[in-house]
């Protein structure tokens, strides 16, 4: 009898680029100036990326675009995430029920908590200058930093799965 192996590693390549960005813009302000500066469109997506953690689960928001004519997909990714909840005394006596709401940043990535966003590149067969993107990216003034990411520091990348 024939013993078939299947071999996984071929499923782990990383078919993207992934460049971290700090900065203090809100998501929709970040993606219309990235907008500006690349020829792209990057919209708000309605499929948000869905996240699971020890601390709860958290909802981060995703901006969007589809190259045709390149076969690449950009995606602006949100990193850091404030859930509310709510919290009951261990204390509670027949006059009063106290509740306190306890806020907990959770981050996509966990391993970059200082990264406020990540503009994902996928299926970037065709050579794209990185460089060059990252340059223009640069002379948005209120992005305080921006660089590329070694995929292989990364944890938690099925995160990045979607």
């Amino acid at each position: 009898m024939a013993i078939h192996r299947l071999d996984l590693d071929e499923f782990d390549e990383i078919d993207y680029y992934l460049m971290a960005i700090h900065t203090s813009l809100e998501d929709y302000r970040l993606a219309y100036f990235i907008n500006k500066i690349l020829p792209i469109n990057l919209s708000k997506s309605k499929n948000e990326i869905h996240a699971q953690t020890k601390e709860g689960e958290a909802n981060f928001s995703r901006f969007y675009y589809y190259d045709e004519e390149k076969a690449v997909s950009w995606n602006l990714i949100q990193n850091k995430n404030e859930i509310i909840s709510v919290s009951t005394n261990d204390f509670q006596n027949l006059f009063s029920n106290e509740t306190s709401e306890v806020s907990t940043t959770i981050h996509l990535l966990p391993e970059f908590k200082k990264v406020d966003f990540f503009l994902k590149i996928d299926n970037s067969e065709e050579a794209l200058n990185f460089s060059e993107i990252q340059q223009k990216l640069n002379t948005i003034e209120s992005i305080a930093a921006i660089y590329a990411v070694d995929t292989d520091k990364i944890k938690s990348k099925n995160n990045l799965i979607f």
